[in-house]
């Protein structure tokens, strides 16, 4: 019987060095969880339950896996996701749904984010409104020009220098029925109005239904009147129409009630945009208001406090940001950003009831209960650090101790068999 006791005793051991062993040979492997087996030892039993008093060795009962937190590495590749509290990234392999802690992701040929098996991140997707929708599915990032967006309207914050006088020369010509001819810049190249024309002007940028930048121009002319000023716009050198009067109180607010709907507004009806030759560039027509109902007269230089205009456009995609609780955004090269989905995190009522299945991925079982599927942060789990990759959490010295212990353990047993073959020779040897 000793010689099986120690036989198993050997196997032990040898086991326990194989778990210590993967666990040292993966103390850099990122989102590796150490092991330890679990020994029990053996009794014979009757039939009736009744047990020898006299053991019959060891055996190894199971191998459990340690899920603390790993170290965190910060990286360069905002794909890179390390887990900060519980939980594990779902991923689908080929259909089949597995869960790790190891979060370097990549994009493949398709814009799907995948580990380096293959396996796809999983998520909640866009739905066709753009809003994250509550069904799991893999996570992608498109690499498409996104579409471009034509202004609709421009906010524009300025002060108007209340100690100016009216130019010397009056804005635009005039016909033979003395009627105001618009300027356009094709019409009378190249400079555009002539600087006594004008006080103060200011310009943006809009964008037509292609993309196609404009250069959107005010001049702000003061007029005979009592703080009283003529906005003329010109979209690239053409005006626009006829200039929008505004007046000011003697406190150097705007006059009038700001509810009255675009009382100082300048409306662009309309526009037909052109190329820089002037000829149609084909593009409908649009319109859309320039609010300046913000504007000030103090006596003070002009200054332009705030510009902003919605349009945009075409843009390519730049980058990937990922907040803690998921969200992905894509940066485009037009300055816009989009959110794209939700990553999904796993929790288990016994993590410990998961199965490696290579790859640093675990697969569920009966033991491990049904998946909880949500979002970082809830449900109990943690939240992501995106430029980052949790670390094995192997501690080599407890490991090489433990391989020391182990391999006495072994040496000790294979004594034990030295000496009942000793004793058994012994035996044999009587004469």
């Amino acid at each position: 019987m000793a010689f099986d006791t120690s036989v198993s005793g050997i196997l032990a051991a040898s086991a326990d060095l194989g778990i210590i062993g993967n666990n040292i040979a993966n103390a850099s492997t990122t989102g590796f969880k150490t092991a330890r087996g679990e020994f029990t030892d053996i009794y014979a039993a009757s039939l009736l339950g009744a047990g020898a008093s006299v053991g019959q060795g060891v055996q190894l009962s199971s191998v459990t896996t340690d899920f603390t937190q790993g170290n965190v590495t910060f990286t360069t590749n905002s794909l890179d996701l390390a887990l900060n509290g519980p939980g594990f990234f779902r991923l689908s392999d080929g259909g089949e749904a597995v869960y790790t802690r190891a979060g370097a992701f990549q994009l493949d040929k398709t814009g799907t984010i995948t580990n380096n098996g293959g396996a796809a991140l999983q998520g909640y997707p866009l739905d066709a409104e753009g809003n994250v929708s509550g069904e799991l599915g893999d996570l992608a990032i498109s690499t498409a020009l996104i579409d471009p967006e034509a202004t609709a309207t421009v906010d524009v914050t300025a002060n108007l220098d209340s100690r100016a006088v009216q130019p010397a020369a009056i804005w635009g010509d005039f016909d033979d029925n003395n009627e105001r001819v618009p300027f356009d810049a094709f019409a009378n190249p190249p400079t555009g109005p002539d600087s006594d024309m004008f006080n103060s002007s200011t310009s943006m940028t809009v964008y037509d239904g292609l993309g196609n930048p404009h250069v959107l121009s005010i001049y702000f002319v003061k007029t005979d009147g009592e703080n009283t000023w003529n906005a003329y716009s010109l979209i690239d050198g053409v005006e626009t129409g006829d200039p929008k009067v505004l007046q000011f109180e003697k406190d150097g607010v705007l006059k009038g009630d700001p509810l009255t709907p675009n009382l100082f507004k300048i409306e662009i009806e309309d526009w037909a945009p052109i190329g820089l030759d002037g000829s149609p560039l084909g593009v409908n027509a649009q319109s859309f208001t320039v609010d300046l109902s913000t504007f000030t007269q103090f006596g003070k230089d002009f200054s332009v406090s705030y510009v902003n205009q919605d349009g945009y456009t075409s843009g390519q995609l730049r980058g990937v940001d990922i907040d803690p609780t998921g969200v992905l955004f894509a940066r485009y090269t037009n300055g816009q950003s989009r959110q794209l989905g939700q990553i999904a995190l796993a929790s288990f009522t016994n993590q410990q009831g998961l199965t490696p299945s290579g790859d640093t991925t675990f697969v569920e079982t009966f033991s491990s209960g049904q998946p909880s599927i949500t979002t970082p942060g809830l449900g109990g789990t943690g939240l992501i650090t995106s430029g980052g990759l949790e670390g094995s959490n192997v501690e080599l010295t407890s490991e090489l101790v433990r391989m020391i212990v182990a391999q006495r353990n072994f040496q000790a047993n294979a004594q034990m068999i030295q000496t009942e073959d000793a004793v058994t020779q012994t035996v044999i040897n009587l004469r």
